[in-house]
């Protein structure tokens, strides 16, 4: 029963692992198009990034689920199953196995996050760049005119009844 879980434990880990280094692919190729400006294939990436976290969401369900059943069998916290602890629990070789798996997970992770925190400050000075453009555009086609002008004021006053704005009828 316990090589069982185990097993299904650590298959998910490794497509877990599959799935985040398919999300690391994508936040690379992210900050290439983001320098290139290439809104179709950027546009393309990020439904493939959206498909993999969706994938990453689902096979992190079923980690928990599993990592539950396992710390159960091996004694360890089954409320809140961690793979460092169900690795002390078990021993042996399947203990390195599920270390080795927990810190290549964790070296990805900070990877995603390093990459992006950077792709953030390049869509940021993107927008600021479209934006800046926008302004200078709308400059140019404009010139000082202005569309809405401070023209009109209320009347101040009572209102009377019958006011007419034009006298011509």
């Amino acid at each position: 029963m316990k090589q069982i879980l185990f097993d299904k434990l650590v298959g998910n880990l490794e497509d877990l692992t599959k799935q985040y280094r398919t999300l690391l692919d994508c936040v690379r190729k992210e900050k290439e198009l983001l320098i290139k400006t290439d809104i179709e294939k950027l546009t393309a990436n990020n439904i493939l990034k959206e498909q993999t976290l969706f994938r990453i969401k689902s096979l992190d369900g079923l980690r928990v689920n599993y990592a539950t059943e396992l710390a159960q069998v091996v004694g360890a916290d089954y409320r809140e199953p961690r793979l460092l602890d169900i690795a002390k629990k078990i021993g042996g070789v399947e203990s390195d196995r599920l270390r080795t798996i927990h810190s290549t997970l964790e070296i990805l992770t900070k990877r995603l996050i390093e990459l992006n925190k950077d792709n953030a400050i390049y869509a940021e000075s993107a927008l600021k760049n479209v934006n800046a453009a926008m302004d200078n555009i709308k400059d140019t086609l404009m010139g000082n005119q202005k569309t809405y002008q401070k023209k009109g004021q209320y009347q101040s006053g009572f209102d009377n009844a019958g006011h007419l704005v034009r006298r011509e009828a």
